[in-house]
């Protein structure tokens, strides 16, 4: 089985955390375990626009990876940008190794609403499908519904399920078989 390091850049929720490990490992089939976390990215964040570049952060991220493990998920409670975007909710390397997710706008308290723990842990799990998805191959999906889909906001992402569609499974599937294969020769 190849294997994900799940790391936090920063402090993030346990409890979210905790899931995201155990839903990748059942969906991905992917051996999760947990690396050192890094520190707050205070040399990432943007004065001016008062968030954080994931550029910079994945650029870190990308030294960081532990050569034996087959991809590296990082979680963080920032809001991030990239500089033709407002806001992302995560990036990935597509047919890469690395991806992200921030939690700040998958709260409800961003759009100033009352908390929501399995809400905001709901969303967590489908962005880092999506993001996880990216780094084996799959480009955003027309269906709705699927974690491949693009969200451009909230709404968008909460008609999400965390079920891949079937055209999206069959891709990931066969990425992940010949994830194990490259690694079995």
């Amino acid at each position: 089985m190849s294997s994900l390091c799940l790391v936090s850049v920063g402090r993030v929720d346990e409890e979210v955390m905790s899931l995201v490990a155990r839903r990748v490992q059942d969906v991905f089939s992917l051996a999760v375990s947990r690396g050192p976390g890094l520190p707050e990215p205070g040399h990432a964040f943007d004065v001016r626009r008062q968030q954080y570049s994931s550029v910079t952060i994945m650029r870190e991220l990308v030294s960081r990876r532990p050569l034996e493990t087959s991809r590296l998920l990082a979680v963080t409670e920032k809001d991030l940008f990239i500089p033709m975007l407002s806001f992302i909710y995560g990036q990935a390397q597509l047919g890469g190794h690395v991806a992200m997710v921030s939690l700040a706008r998958l709260r409800q308290e961003f759009y100033q609403m009352p908390a929501n723990q399995r809400l905001t842990a709901s969303r967590a799990v489908k962005e880092c499908f999506h993001e996880l998805g990216h780094t084996f191959g799959l480009v955003h999906c027309l269906n709705s519904q699927c974690p491949m889909a693009l969200s451009t906001n909230i709404v968008q992402l909460d008609q999400k399920t965390a079920e891949f569609c079937h055209a999206c499974s069959v891709m990931l599937a066969e990425a992940i078989a010949h994830l194990g294969k490259s690694r079995d020769q």
